[in-house]
């Protein structure tokens, strides 16, 4: 089984390669590196200052030569180019073609330093992907294999496909699993039965248990943050470098296909550690198991 990697020769492309080697990395499986090309390319590249560099081919055996120089050797790595009329297109196609079990992408040129803004590619497979998508914050240059794995343990059903992710990939490797609820204390509680954090605690402490029944009991910690809004809860957390956050998808996703709600979109900007979103219904891992 394989991951697929939006590339691009930029650092948005390189951002997303590593990433990519770093999961791959934790979880035993291959990357195909896929640069797509707008249906109408042109045969000619040229400079800002409108000199030739080189044909389309000559461009893509380059960007290739450079992809793959970024993958160490004990990764296996494969690139291809194809075209599609959006970029987006173009790796959903590639993903479905290969069984991929994610896809990964970085994220755009224009946002913070290890911080993770949506650009055009990333916006439309967050919002319509049929496998997990991996977004690589900017600047991101850690290749060596994920230490933690994060998930975040809302009480909505889409919720529980990422929590299934992450308990699949813990037990597989041995990675230890933080359970994590967040809870914004600006927000009232209309049901009026002890308060946000009072339900947080309690919920987070039945996902532990279920997790312990699933995963060795040292592999599994729960932690509830809280502040006034959901940035704050989570600029109150330690994050390791080497942590991976998996998060579900809206519960206004289609089935089986992503929809970044805003929490999730919220948590994604906040965030100093890479992402992944899971589709609503998800079956799969990121290993390729199927969930129990």
């Amino acid at each position: 089984m394989r991951y697929v990697v939006g590339y691009q020769p930029d650092d948005r492309g390189a951002d997303a390669v590593r990433l990519a080697v770093a999961i791959a990395r934790s979880q035993g499986t291959g990357l195909d590196i896929v640069y797509v090309l707008p249906a109408q390319a042109p045969y000619l590249s040229r400079t800002a200052l409108g000199t030739s560099i080189g044909s389309g081919e000559e461009l893509i055996e380059r960007a290739g030569q450079e992809a793959v120089a970024l993958v160490p050797h004990d990764v296996p790595a494969a690139f291809r180019a194809r075209t599609a009329d959006s970029s987006a297109e173009g790796l959903t196609e590639a993903a479905e073609e290969a069984q991929a079990l994610l896809v990964g992408v970085g994220a755009a040129g224009n946002g913070l330093f290890k911080r993770a803004t949506v650009g055009s590619v990333a916006g439309a497979l967050l919002h319509a992907s049929p496998v997990p998508v991996a977004l690589a914050p900017r600047g991101s240059r850690r290749t060596e294999p994920v230490t933690r794995l994060a998930a975040f343990i809302g009480e909505r059903p889409a919720a529980q496909a990422a929590r299934d992710v992450a308990i699949n990939a813990a037990r597989r490797r041995g990675l230890p699993l933080r359970l994590v609820s967040i809870v914004a204390l600006g927000v009232p509680d209309p049901a009026g039965t002890g308060g946000p954090l009072h339900q947080a605690h309690l919920h987070a402490s039945s996902v532990l248990a279920e997790a312990a029944t699933r995963i060795p009991d040292h592999l599994a910690t729960v932690q509830v943050a809280h502040g006034r809004t959901i940035e704050e809860a989570i600029d109150s957390l330690d994050w390791d470098d080497g942590e991976l956050v998996i998060i579900g998808s809206s519960r206004l996703a289609q089935k089986n296909r992503l929809f970044l709600g805003a929490t999730a979109n919220k948590v994604l900007r906040a965030l100093p550690v890479p992402m992944v979103v899971v589709p609503r219904d998800h079956q799969g891992g990121l290993e390729g198991l199927k969930t129990s």
